[in-house]
């Protein structure tokens, strides 16, 4: 794995245990203790993820604003300074260049957190629509990102911040220039497993120590190091879009579930909108649904699925919720096959195995 690129944290990583894969081009962990413990951590107590594979862009300028309206589904004018919005970049036709995360810094100075595999694509795409008075920087490489999450998670980063009360960030909402043990960082309430927690950006030569100085913080709270395999099981059963799966180019963000994020109602045009307005007000052709399995088996991504012989659609993620302990998946079906309670079969290795559409997300969080 000589030519996959590494984190800034890869270093670190021995010290844990962790076992590395290649994920897009990334030597990344996928598990450092075990991936049911490690899910069992984060929904318990905390754990800590080394996302800093993630791309960041910077948007600055004086036109900012009528450009990323342009560029994103959401509305960017509701957004105010020092808060986050989740947004989605399409194309033409509707379907899915990235989801993504925009900070809002400061008039005309917006940061974008990109999926690591579209990287370069997202840049070409934003580089390719510029207008006049933007300015776009790939910053990614000037960054570590670490995503600390679960239910001790703010416990745990208040014992490094000395001069800022975490408790005042808010849901997708952030602070610069946060003091964490001497290391500066931005701290947003932000993250990807349906718990609280926090996503904390750094510059890239501070990610190690930042790292280091988290574990041992919260080693009495018993936080953990988290590899990709947790990850995903966590984004998995709280209903979290992961781009590559149940969105790509092909797959509109309203077929997605996410029309949440389209706001076809804001009088800027962008990219997609007289499909997705379509496709809101009418029904998308397709609808991506919760899976339970009936009969035994794991639906797998790219399982078909069928319906009275017909094929209707396809498993996006699949896997046994550590949580539910049942073989759950997300599928995109035909629109008429999508009512909860719905029976369907999923081919698993050339068998065709009773399942049903089951109600998402998997998991809520439990109110306190």
């Amino acid at each position: 794995m000589a030519d996959l690129k590494r984190t800034p944290i890869f270093d670190v990583y021995k010290e844990y245990g962790a076992k590395t894969i290649d994920f897009g081009g990334w030597e990344l962990p996928v598990q450092f203790s075990g991936i049911k413990e490690e899910h069992e951590a984060v929904r318990t107590k905390a754990g800590l993820f080394d996302v800093s594979h993630m791309g960041e862009i910077e948007v600055k300028g004086a036109e900012s604003i009528a450009y990323l309206q342009r560029m994103l589904t959401n509305d960017i004018l509701k957004l105010e300074a020092g808060g986050a919005q989740y947004t989605v970049m399409c194309y033409e036709n509707g379907g899915t260049v990235d989801d993504l995360i925009v900070y809002k810094k400061g008039e005309g100075d917006y940061l974008l957190v990109v999926n690591a595999a579209n990287i370069e694509k997202d840049f070409n795409w934003l580089r390719a629509n510029i207008i006049e008075n933007v300015e776009l920087n790939n910053v990614s490489d000037h960054y570590a990102q670490l995503a600390l999450q679960g239910p001790s998670a703010q416990k745990v980063l208040q014992k490094l911040s000395k001069n800022t009360d975490l408790s005042e960030i808010g849901f997708f909402k952030f602070k610069e220039n946060v003091d964490l043990n001497g290391i500066s960082a931005l701290i947003s309430r932000t993250g990807y497993t349906g718990e609280d927690g926090f996503e904390i950006y750094c510059n890239s030569e501070d990610g190690a120590a930042l790292w280091r100085t988290i574990l041992e913080a919260g080693k009495e709270d018993g936080v953990q190091p988290i590899g990709l395999g947790a990850r995903d099981t966590l984004r998995f059963e709280a209903n979290l879009a992961l781009y590559g799966q149940e969105l790509s180019a092909d797959i509109t963000p309203i077929e997605a579930g996410i029309g949440f994020a389209v706001k076809i109602d804001k009088i800027a045009d962008f990219f997609g909108k007289s499909i997705l307005a379509e496709q809101k007000e009418n029904g998308a052709p397709r609808k991506l649904v919760g899976i339970e399995m009936i009969d035994r088996g794991i639906p797998r991504h790219g399982y078909p699925v069928y319906a009275g012989g017909e094929l209707i659609g396809e498993i996006t993620t699949g896997t046994q919720s550590p949580t539910l302990k049942k073989n759950v998946g997300l599928a995109l079906l035909k629109r008429e096959y999508s009512e909860i309670g719905t029976e369907v079969e999923v081919e698993i290795r050339s068998k065709l195995v009773k399942a049903k559409v089951a109600a998402t997300p998997f998991y809520k969080k439990p109110r306190k």
